[in-house]
C-alpha cells in the first residue's frame, strides 16, 4: 500500500512541477526514487512536525501541491494546531500522506499506535479523510486527492497488507463505499487493512450457513450516506470496524447519518474502547487484544443472531 501511494505520487510529479514533498526525518528508501528524479522537491524538514506543517501550508499558498509523510501520530497529533490554523484555515493544498495507520507499528508501543488520528482529522473543517485498504485502494485515492483542492488526510498502512480487490476498480468513488462481498443476513461496514479480519469472518459465518454483506469505506469525510441509508434500510444491525478508537472514526460517522435520518437501525461499533493498547506487538496480536480480529467479530455477528 505505501509503495502503491508513493509511486502515484512520483508518476504525478512528472507531469506536475508543483508537486513537493516533506518528510518528517524518515521514509528516505520509499522516496529514494523520487528523491534522486527531483532532488529539489524532497525537502526533509527533520523532526520538527509542527514547523513542517506550516512551511507546507506556506508554500500550498504560493501554488505548490505539497505532501507530508511522516508516521500516523507524528502527522496529526504533533502538529494539530498547525494543521487547524495555517493548512485547513487557509484551504491549503497540502496532502498528509501517513504511514503506520492503526497497529501497523504495534511492536514499537503506545507512542507509534494511531489510532485517534481519524476523529482528529475528521473534525476538522475542510479537512477530507481517506482511509485506503489496500495498494489498489491507496493509488486510486491519492490520485483523486490529487484532482481535489484543499487540505486531504490519507492514512496508510506500513506495506505488506493484503490485497482486497485482485484488480485495479475503475468504480471506486470519492464519498462512495465500495461492496466487497454481497451478503442478506448481517452488514459490516470497515476501513482500511482491518478489512481483512471482517473478510476472513465472513468466511467462517459463511461455512455456518451465514452471508454476510461487507463494505470498504474508504472514504470517511465525506462520508457515503447513500450506502448507509441503503443498509439501514435493508439490515436490522450494522456493524463498524476500524483499527482506530471507536470514538470520532467510522463508527461515529455512521452513527451521526443514522441518527440524523431517523433510522431504527441498530449500529455495533468495533474498535478500540475509551483507552489504550497499553501492551506492544505484532498488529495481529493488538487487534485481538482490542476485539477487532476475525474470531472477535465472528463472536459479535453471532451473538447479535442469537438475541
Amino acid at each position: 500500500m505505501r509503495n502503491a501511494a508513493v509511486g502515484k505520487v512520483a508518476e504525478l510529479a512528472k507531469q506536475d512541477e508543483n508537486i513537493i514533498v516533506m518528510a518528517g526525518d524518515l521514509g528516505f528508501g520509499v522516496w529514494d526514487e523520487f528523491r534522486k528524479k527531483y532532488p529539489k522537491r524532497f525537502i526533509n524538514a527533520g523532526i520538527c512536525e509542527q514547523g513542517m506543517a506550516s512551511i507546507a501550508a506556506g508554500m500550498a499558498m504560493e501554488g505548490k501541491k505539497v505532501y507530508l509523510y511522516s508516521i500516523g501520530n507524528f502527522t496529526t497529533l504533533r502538529c494539530i494546531e498547525q494543521i487547524r490554523n495555517d493548512i485547513c484555515y487557509h484551504l491549503a493544498d497540502v496532502t498528509i500522506l501517513t504511514v503506520g495507520g492503526g497497529f501497523a507499528y504495534g511492536s514499537l508501543g503506545m507512542s507509534h499506535h494511531a489510532t485517534e488520528d481519524i476523529s482528529m482529522m475528521r473534525s476538522l473543517p475542510e479537512m477530507k479523510v481517506f482511509v485506503p485498504a489496500d495498494a489498489v485502494e491507496a493509488e486510486y485515492i491519492v490520485q483523486a486527492a490529487y484532482s481535489e483542492h484543499g487540505p486531504c488526510y490519507i492514512r496508510l498502512g506500513k506495506g505488506g497488507e493484503t490485497a482486497v480487490h485482485v484488480k485495479r476498480q475503475d468504480d471506486i468513488r470519492i464519498g462512495e463505499a465500495f461492496r466487497v462481498k454481497e451478503g442478506n443476513d448481517v452488514c459490516i461496514f470497515a476501513s482500511g487493512p482491518v478489512i481483512t479480519e471482517a473478510l476472513a469472518a465472513a468466511d467462517m459465518l459463511e461455512r455456518q450457513g451465514i452471508m454476510t454483506e461487507i463494505y470498504s469505506f474508504h472514504c470517511i469525510k465525506p462520508i457515503d450516506e447513500a450506502t448507509i441509508h441503503k443498509c439501514a434500510a435493508k439490515f436490522n444491525t450494522i456493524i463498524t470496524l476500524e483499527e482506530h478508537s471507536r470514538i470520532g472514526g467510522l463508527g461515529s460517522s455512521v452513527s451521526e447519518v443514522i441518527a440524523d435520518y431517523g433510522h431504527g437501525t441498530k449500529i455495533v461499533r468495533l474498535g478500540l474502547q475509551d483507552t489504550y493498547a497499553d501492551t506492544a506487538g505484532s498488529q495481529s496480536y493488538l487487534r485481538k487484544c482490542c476485539g477487532i480480529d476475525q474470531q472477535s467479530v465472528v463472536d459479535v455477528v453471532k451473538g447479535l443472531l442469537n438475541e
